[in-house]
């Protein structure tokens, strides 16, 4: 009952910022925009009504057929309630989304992981780098519309003693299987 009544003054708190607000047993889930985001996060960080202090993941997935096609999902945990928030927002394809670092630290690599495998950009990101790829990888690994067998292959020349990086070529030649079969008569 009392999270029903949070989730009654969190919609009528933050009316103009969030979309949708539902609660569900002990979890609250919320629907904001990218241009929101910060001051929703303060707002639920800060209020004492709600004190979710405690960020504990950043999920990115890739929906290419929408046209917001990243999905953000923020969880977040309010340690003297012993409740859940599940804070969400679809961005499109270079969009910008700006950084919570200022408000939650840990986002830092969490961050940095949705803009190497997805390409999700960070505004105001203090090291927005590759985390899980190679530097000099190329695309992003996790959207959909990644070729399985990417672009470049990394192996280590013998002649030249180091790592080469070449196209991709796939191994096998093309083969006819029009020959008849020797079990037909």
């Amino acid at each position: 009952m009392l999270l029903k009544k949070y989730c009654d003054q969190l919609q009528t708190s933050l009316s103009l910022s969030l979309t949708e607000v539902s609660a569900k047993g002990w979890d609250l889930r919320a629907h904001t925009t990218a241009s929101n985001l910060v001051g929703v996060l303060f707002f639920i960080k800060s209020s004492t009504s709600s004190l979710f202090n405690s960020l504990s993941d950043i999920a990115a997935s890739d929906f290419p057929d929408k046209a917001e096609r990243f999905e953000l999902s923020y969880n977040l945990l309010s340690t003297k309630y012993g409740s859940r928030l599940l804070l969400k927002l679809t961005v499109g394809e270079g969009d910008v989304v700006p950084s919570i670092t200022t408000l939650f630290p840990g986002a830092n690599w969490m961050e940095r992981e949705a803009w190497d495998l997805l390409g999700v950009f960070f505004n105001g990101h203090p090291d927005l780098r590759r985390i899980l790829t190679d530097y000099g990888f190329e695309g992003h690994p996790l959207r959909k519309d990644f070729p399985l067998t990417g672009y470049l292959e990394a192996r280590y020349d013998v002649a030249r003693a180091r790592i080469v990086y070449e196209p991709v070529e796939l191994a096998q030649e093309y083969r006819d299987f029009s020959f008849k079969s020797p079990w037909k008569t």
